[in-house]
């Protein structure tokens, strides 16, 4: 058994058996896999980078990536990192990112994944509980500058020692080229050998990913090798890819969609996969063609804004075959135009970071399927669907979706008695979505019983944002909610109530997020909308009736940005 970290869950022995005779799980990491492709192919091309203002691409094949794993692992063990602790990584997606990741790993660390758009407040808050040792971040993104932030982080972080920034660093923080490019201790007899008593277990954690909720804080989202590996299944036993395809990821690697689908399954079945650091669709459809990318797998806006692309202006991408589409409704022009403007199948996922595709369409099945369900569920996992008294629905009955099976989350870090929360028993999650039962066996998500804004894929972290706006001097009470959006899926719409002082001139939009940006939060996370009411609808206990809030904002009368 691996070391076990506070929060996290025991599998019984009996399903863990289970687990393994029906190959759901493994006797083998995902750090095996990759330096077994790496033996095997060399000289096969792993990653491409595509980075903004770089005309060049840059190339690194298996053997390439496998020597920077083990000189970076020198360098987190250079650091001061032990086996078992968590080392945090803040970067777009590039070749760095699956160097570090498998370097934390040889050097037997958790890896703690943080998306790009976290700011001071996120990772003060996720720094500390995973106690972090080493941050590696990048110098500057999309005109933020992550290298001052994280050496701001070094005086509220007790445990963070180190920041090392890839580009340029400033004084006070590490250069990313001197701590881990520039040694050439990989072929050291000493560190091979410390390398092979820190490799991990199967039953040891590989990631730690932090996402957000409704409670207030991020949940730390605890996966080991194994139900990572079994949440990555679906990618070759059902979508039928292998090593001679190609991947094309521009979803954040530090989302579990990036970090499992765009790195660690494509790594493990020997295929080159394709990054693109900053999103930009047409060009994605340049790479796609120069790549010969066959698949990707992306929230439904990004499916559109390829669609748009082409309609401007029309690309050939033969190679494309699929794209696994999820994380927002799928309207159904959106199937059918997959097909006619990128030539590739469409098929529609559900799965959530603790779970990952847990139910999905087929290559094959028709469009108008594809667009009104969320799929039937992979063959190694179980869904249901619950009434309030826990009974199950019957075809088109709406109720609690709950599942379980061997990809499922072993829990959350530090936080058991949320996860405990979220457990009705005998191995079940609640997801806290709203699903409809089908004939065919497959759901339908139709809401959610947590309250979250969707935007584009991305969750925005509504309590804590309403914990924040409470604070302002002009606020009495508030409310995000989601609007729909046609590209997005939602917007978030901050719904206020003005303090009696402020009645006659209540606070804007502007004011609202400048002073989100002040307290940290981050850009993507602020609120798109305002509504300024005289009063909350309300239950007969006082809670705030969102469910009102959203008929009407759907009526569009919420005020722009």
């Amino acid at each position: 058994m691996g070391t076990m970290v506070e929060g996290q869950r025991t599998i019984d022995t009996a399903t863990a058996t289970h687990y393994h005779q029906q190959g759901w799980w493994r006797d083998r990491t995902q750090l095996d896999d990759f330096l077994d492709q790496a033996a095997a192919h060399p000289d096969r091309v792993a990653v491409v980078s595509a980075k903004q203002g770089s005309p060049h691409l840059e190339r690194h094949t298996y053997g390439e990536l496998e020597r920077l794993s083990r000189r970076f692992a020198a360098a987190f063990i250079g650091l001061g990192v032990q086996p078992g602790e968590v080392v945090s990584v803040q970067l777009p997606n590039s070749w760095e990112f699956p160097a570090l990741v498998y370097g934390a790993l040889r050097a037997g660390a958790i890896v703690n994944p943080l998306v790009p758009i976290f700011r001071r407040r996120e990772l003060t808050f996720i720094l500390n509980r995973t106690e972090t040792r080493v941050l590696v971040v990048i110098d500057r993104y999309r005109g933020f500058d992550h290298a001052a932030m994280g050496l701001e982080l070094v005086g509220e972080v007790p445990s963070l020692q180190h920041v090392v920034v890839v580009g340029d660093a400033p004084d006070g923080a590490s250069s990313f080229a001197e701590v881990f490019c520039n040694r050439a201790d990989e072929d050291d007899p000493a560190l091979l050998a410390e390398l092979e008593r820190r490799r991990p277990s199967v039953e040891d954690l590989i990631e730690i990913q932090f996402t957000s909720g409704t409670t207030g804080e991020p949940k730390g989202v605890i996966h080991n090798h194994n139900t990572v590996y079994s949440g990555g299944r679906a990618v070759r036993d059902v979508y039928g890819l292998g090593s001679d395809d190609v991947c094309f990821m521009a979803s954040t690697l530090a989302h579990q969609t990036g970090f499992g689908y765009g790195m660690l399954v494509p790594l493990s079945l020997g295929m080159k996969v394709v990054y693109q650091d900053a999103w930009q669709p047409e060009e994605a459809l340049d790479l796609f063609s120069a790549e010969g990318a066959t698949w990707t797998v992306g929230a439904t806006t990004f499916a559109m804004d390829l669609i748009a692309a082409q309609q401007r202006q029309r690309r050939e991408v033969p190679g494309f075959e699929l794209f696994i589409c999820g994380g927002a409704a799928i309207p159904p022009h959106v199937v059918h135009q997959t097909q006619e403007y990128l030539g590739a199948q469409l098929v529609a996922v559900w799965g959530m970071t603790e779970n990952m595709i847990t139910t999905t369409t087929r290559p094959g099945d028709p469009a108008e399927l594809v667009a009104d369900s969320d799929g039937t569920p992979v063959d190694w996992m179980e869904v249901r669907i619950v009434d309030d008294s826990g009974a199950e629905v019957g075809v088109d009955g709406v109720g609690a979706l709950q599942c379980r099976g061997p990809s499922q989350a072993l829990g959350y870090f530090k936080r058991p008695d949320i996860y405990a929360a979220a457990s009705p028993g005998d191995g079940w999650f609640d997801t806290g979505d709203l699903a409809r039962r089908r004939a065919d066996g497959g759901i339908r998500i139709v809401g959610r019983t947590k309250d979250l804004v969707i935007r584009g894929g991305e969750n925005i972290p509504v309590a804590e944002i309403e914990n924040v706006l409470f604070t302002h001097p002009a606020v009495l009470e508030v409310a995000v909610v989601g609007m729909p959006d046609d590209r997005l899926g939602e917007r978030a719409c901050a719904v206020i109530v003005p303090r009696e002082h402020a009645v006659a001139n209540p606070p804007t939009l502007a004011e609202l997020t400048a002073f989100l940006a002040e307290a940290g939060m981050a850009k993507q996370f602020w609120p798109e909308q305002l509504r300024v009411v005289e009063a909350m609808p309300k239950t007969p206990s006082g809670k705030i009736q969102k469910f009102q809030l959203r008929q009407e904002l759907a009526g569009g009368s919420g005020s722009p940005a």
